[in-house]
């Protein structure tokens, strides 16, 4: 096979930037084989391009703020599709229904716990303080489709000393109760006595299929 391209063509130079040649790409084909079309099925999707399909996501957003209310630090985790915990989804899928119901979601917790979030987690990995929040519905991709739930921690919650924060999450009870989502993020080191604040944002959206 014939792999040289006309130096100025779009392809030859796309090649060249990731280090490749024809040869390659016609080699990696090969070994993909009968897996090619399924592949291609599993990124395009029935319609053609990548599908996300319905379902509930988390994201959570801390900020710190210092003495004078000026940001310091923030915390941004991103939507996340493996953020709600299976005692979570229960209780959501509960709240459906008038015969099952169950106690909605308006606590945010916050903690010190650095361990990766498990479906099973029925609570942080080590709390420091759990208060209720301001519960709203806001806007993501269709209108009202999100939950959102705000809350803000500094001394005034009798929070003393410094804690490296690095973890939250959305209970439905001021102490035990039931974990909704939990997600951790790089450390934000908060020494309450100097004025240290922090606002916690989730944001629990049930989306289409995209």
């Amino acid at each position: 096979m014939n792999e040289k391209l006309p130096i100025n063509d779009p392809v030859a130079r796309a090649l060249r930037r990731m280090g490749i040649s024809i040869g390659t790409i016609v080699g990696i084909g090969r070994m993909l084989a009968e897996d090619y079309e399924l592949l291609l099925n599993l990124l395009l999707g029935e319609k053609g391009g990548y599908r996300e399909g319905m379902g509930i996501r988390d994201r959570c957003i801390v900020v710190k703020l210092n003495e004078d209310g000026e940001i310091v630090e923030k915390r941004d985790t991103g939507w996340s599709l493996n953020g709600i915990t299976n005692a979570g989804l229960a209780l959501v899928a509960g709240l459906l229904l008038t015969d099952v119901g169950g106690t909605p979601f308006d606590y945010i917790a916050i903690g010190t716990g650095t361990n990766s979030f498990s479906p099973s987690q029925t609570a942080l990995v080590s709390e420091v303080k759990r208060k209720a929040g301001t519960g709203s519905r806001v806007t993501t991709s269709v209108t009202n489709d999100t939950a959102q739930l705000v809350a803000s921690f500094s001394s005034a919650d009798g929070l003393t000393g410094s804690h490296a924060i690095a973890e939250s999450g959305v209970f439905n009870a001021g102490t035990g109760g039931t974990m909704l989502c939990r997600q951790t993020f790089a450390v934000l080191n908060i020494n309450w006595d100097q004025g240290d604040s922090l606002q916690v944002t989730w944001k629990i959206q049930i989306k289409q299929a995209t």
